[in-house]
């Protein structure tokens, strides 16, 4: 099985070529605690058994400059690519999209919130945005979302309007299953699955959560595929930002789809990726 991850960071250890500038102007303490930097980053993939990755810009450390992102992925053409962020409110969005992507980008995310700022999904359906949704829509570049269920109708609005964006929610939309199976207090999350051009990324919160409450893996996990299929589900280490190796961040991870079939796992663990991210295939 060749394994690929879909929420990998980095950072540099250089302040000086890439200028820390956070978005909302506060740091994430993870990116000053635990920073890797490209090279580790590989090293670390190596030791895991991980193939490949798209790895996401860090918002929280360096806003809107996608530099270190794309230059270090840069290096690992043959194993990495780069998500980044723009300022999708701003008139010149289009334009910037066209410029990184020209740089090497592959991907875009929003980032509405999370470790520094309480959500706010207001952005996500302003019309000043629309501009480089379309965009996105034009050059095939999929669009990760950090949002939690609070901003689930703004994605389903989103998912409507522009059909032919793939929209990959981060953390699975941070659902609450605290409740356990049928999963009735996330059902926000389960009403997107008739938009097929809305993907979920699996990440170390969502391995945790079904270890709390009446929640379980072994009830919650089949419960989307049975929603969305595998086809539509990728893992994210998200790495360094949660705790622990990136061995230890997959074998968690591993351990809790262990409930679904072979041909599921492949899917989550890899070849939805290569989907979503073709120079990965």
């Amino acid at each position: 099985m060749t394994i690929v991850d879909i929420h990998p960071h980095i950072i540099s250890d250089d302040e000086v070529r890439y200028p820390p500038a956070p978005l909302f102007g506060k740091r994430s303490d993870w990116s000053q605690e635990r920073p890797t930097t490209v090279e580790t980053l590989i090293e670390s993939m190596d030791a895991a058994g991980v193939a490949k990755a798209a790895v996401v810009h860090s918002s929280t450390t360096y806003g809107f400059d996608n530099s270190y992102v794309v230059e270090g992925c840069g290096k690992y053409p043959d194993r990495l690519v780069a998500v980044g962020s723009v300022d999708v409110l701003q008139p010149d969005a289009p334009k910037r999209i066209r410029e990184w992507v020209g740089l090497g980008l592959a991907g875009l995310r929003l980032f509405t919130g999370g470790s520094t700022k309480e959500f706010d999904p207001s952005e996500l359906d302003d019309p000043r945005s629309f501009p480089a949704w379309q965009l996105c829509g034009e050059l095939g570049l999929p669009m990760c979302i950090q949002t939690g269920p609070i901003g689930l109708p703004q994605v389903t609005a989103l998912a409507k309007r522009f059909p032919k964006v793939v929209i990959i929610l981060d953390h699975l939309g941070r659902p609450d299953v605290s409740d356990g199976a049928p999963y009735a207090n996330a059902q926000s999350l389960f009403d997107l699955a008739p938009f097929e051009n809305i993907y979920l990324k699996l990440t170390p919160r969502i391995f945790g959560d079904v270890t709390k409450g009446k929640a379980s893996a072994e009830t919650f996990f089949p419960r989307v595929v049975d929603a969305f299929g595998a086809k539509r589900l990728a893992w994210g280490s998200n790495y360094p930002t949660s705790p622990g190796t990136l061995s230890e961040i997959l074998a968690t991870a591993q351990a809790g789809l262990a409930y679904l079939e072979e041909e599921d796992r492949e899917w989550v663990f890899g070849r939805t990726a290569q989907k979503l991210y073709p120079a990965l295939a």
